[in-house]
């Protein structure tokens, strides 16, 4: 990561969304995935975060939230490290995919108990990516006012708006976004405080198998 590095070991928060306008109809639909990524300051203490949003021109919800974790990974293992990643994201395919779903799949070869697997690429992709963290994946409801998951669903429908890619991790706007919005109009908690170390609870490694 950029800037304040953290080490291998520490703790990481991720918050990611994803965005397809027009998502179920006919044709080609635009899309987007993104996510701010934090982690703690060595010498302060104080939180540091990374933004970053890639778009597809024609693609689904489901695929733009694998993309989301897909690009995240790649991005905090760059340096080869390993950390212990608290994912946030209000989406169920993800949470319960990564909890519950994959470790079936994996047993049968990659495959469901009925009918086709669908984005059986990139599920072995995020797989993959992950595979070098301990991770918790913790699921929140979208557009209910938690601060960094509306702001991820901002950086996600920009860029599917856009078709834009940040090319890699960018200097977070969280904050001086968070600051633009007005009261009334975009509902947002307090903003989700970093996550303590002693609470971490990494789910089952299914790719363990």
């Amino acid at each position: 990561m950029s800037r304040a590095k953290a080490k291998t070991g520490d703790l990481v928060a991720i918050y990611a969304d994803e965005s397809c306008i027009g998502n179920g109809r006919e044709g080609e639909n635009p899309g987007g995935a993104a996510g701010v990524i934090e982690w703690l300051r060595p010498k302060s203490s104080k939180v540091a975060r990374c933004d970053y949003w890639i778009s597809e021109p024609a693609t689904t919800n489901n695929r733009m939230a694998l993309r989301s974790v897909i690009e995240a990974f790649r991005e905090i293992s760059r340096r080869g490290n390993s950390y212990r990643v608290l994912f946030t994201s209000d989406s169920k395919y993800i949470v319960e995919g990564m909890t519950s779903w994959v470790e079936s799949w994996m047993a049968r070869g990659w495959k469901r108990k009925t009918g086709q697997l669908e984005n059986l690429e990139l599920w072995k992709e995020a797989v993959e990516a992950v595979s070098k963290h301990e991770v918790q994946w913790r699921w929140v409801r979208g557009h209910a006012g938690h601060p960094q998951n509306v702001y991820a669903d901002f950086l996600a429908t920009r860029a599917a708006a856009e078709q834009s890619n940040s090319g890699g991790l960018r200097e977070s706007e969280f904050e001086n976004w968070v600051a633009k919005q007005k009261p009334g109009i975009v509902r947002l908690n307090e903003t989700a405080p970093f996550p303590d170390l002693q609470s971490f609870q990494p789910s089952k490694r299914a790719w363990t198998i």
